[in-house]
């Protein structure tokens, strides 16, 4: 059932929703809330546009299938790029196009589909913090939006958000809004991790800090976006709970990653000059001390 898409009219459908009434149930939330009563949190999930990519056909209708493209790297089944390690792709996809061909044509009605789904949740964010204003509480109220990971829309012949460790699969939308801080507004060009935002979150919150926690905390970045910050972060892909498969680490000038077990190996991209990862650098003697600080990372 997840590798297809549907274009819902129905309102009846559209009001079954699992996003919709999520989103109903967080302005209702927001609706109870009164002045006086003590400050709150609010967890709001969105599960599209995780597979199967329904949506209204509203949102359908925003994009025009003949100008949709194709990545320069669209492959009809999970292909390894040529110089690249063989464990770098799992060779069956996981949510769409499941154990068949992706056809060109097929393939921008499933791009289509896909960012019909992202514009039904932007929908579904604005009506959520439009309640947060109408309760007036859009000043005191910080507002973290983020996706737990990316995905893959043909790029190598890859349909799913597992089994890679590509840039289109762990680099994921992260927006952070404080009504206190100077930088709201402007994009910050520096590397993080959503090990992040628990400790952000709980100094804007003035908590206790816990001991032990990995993430570091992102305040300086919400008062200067471009402040110093020399900090990788880190992917792991665990294939099926049979232990570490690969890693990824993400500097704002490189990525490096090394996999394991059945086609073992390593690869060195560079995101700035070859942002669609189509030739590996790992080998290349001019990028050796790179290759040699990365992996040290990696390993440690």
């Amino acid at each position: 059932g997840s590798d297809r898409w549907q274009a819902l009219t129905d309102p009846a459908q559209i009001a079954q929703q699992g996003d919709t009434q999520n989103t109903e149930k967080a302005i209702a939330y927001l609706k109870a809330w009164k002045p006086g009563d003590a400050p709150f949190f609010l967890g709001f999930g969105l599960a599209k546009p995780h597979s199967p990519l329904v949506a209204p056909k509203e949102f359908f209708d925003l994009y025009d299938l003949a100008k949709i493209e194709l990545p320069v790297d669209f492959a009809p089944r999970p292909t390894v790029p040529e110089g690249f390690p063989r464990a770098s792709i799992r060779a069956i996809n996981a949510d769409l196009f499941i154990k068949r061909d992706a056809s060109p044509e097929e393939a921008r009605q499933m791009i289509r589909a896909y960012l019909a789904c992202v514009s039904y949740v932007d929908a579904n964010v604005g009506r959520v913090l439009q309640a947060l204003k109408d309760a007036g509480r859009e000043k005191d109220t910080l507002v973290v939006l983020w996706s737990d990971h990316g995905y893959q829309l043909g790029e190598k012949g890859k349909w799913s958000k597992a089994g890679s460790l590509w840039e289109q699969g762990t680099r994921v939308p992260l927006a952070i809004y404080d009504p206190q801080r100077r930088g709201n507004g402007h994009a910050s060009p520096r590397v993080v991790e959503l090990l992040d935002l628990y400790p952000t979150i709980v100094s804007l919150a003035g908590l206790p800090m816990p001991a032990g926690l990995e993430g570091r905390n992102l305040t300086p970045l919400l008062d200067q976006p471009d402040a110093t910050w020399d900090h990788p972060a880190y992917s792991v892909w665990n294939e099926r709970g049979r232990g570490i498969t690969g890693v990824v680490v993400r500097t704002e000038r490189w990525r490096y990653a090394e996999f394991f077990g059945p086609g073992a190996g390593a690869f060195l991209t560079d995101p700035l000059n070859d942002p669609h990862e189509l030739k590996n650098l790992v080998n290349d003697p001019r990028y050796a001390d790179v290759v040699k600080q990365l992996a040290a990372l990696a390993r440690a």
